[in-house]
């Protein structure tokens, strides 16, 4: 199931919700308005479980980004690493390798070139830390 344009939404909802802390419900309605339902389900469920674990994730960015404050973060990079973090410490269904393409291609689509290289870096060493056994489908024999 390609679950891109889920995050894409997720993202979006997160960015303004981390900008102008305001109704989250309120927000995921409106933003979710239109979306198939599979699609806002994933966005619904990614939303709700990046937020519920916030500062859980926060310190692991902040661990694996070295020299870097999430506060001090551009706020979409923040959300998209917050966003990649959650789903490799939270949705062992889904291989790294997508989660990590997904966040990058969300910064090239959102961010700059040098935070596809940041989202990249942080979201790889968060990895080798919660899932030091990798991918299972790519481990070989």
């Amino acid at each position: 199931m390609a679950r891109h344009h889920a995050r894409e939404l997720a993202l979006k909802i997160l960015f303004e919700h981390d900008l102008a802390p305001t109704d989250l419900p309120a927000v995921m309605e409106r933003s979710l308005n239109g979306a198939s339902p599979q699609d806002g389900s994933y966005a619904r469920q990614l939303v709700e479980g990046t937020v519920s674990h916030k500062e859980q994730l926060d310190d692991q960015i902040s661990q694996a980004a070295k020299d870097w404050r999430i506060q001090r973060m551009p706020p979409i990079d923040r959300n998209i690493l917050r966003l990649g973090c959650y789903e490799i410490a939270h949705q062992p269904d889904v291989p790294i390798s997508v989660i990590i393409d997904e966040a990058v291609e969300l910064a090239q689509s959102y961010s700059t070139d040098e935070a596809k290289r940041f989202v990249n870096g942080v979201l790889g060493t968060i990895a080798e830390k919660l899932r030091p056994e990798g991918d299972t489908d790519r481990r070989e024999t």
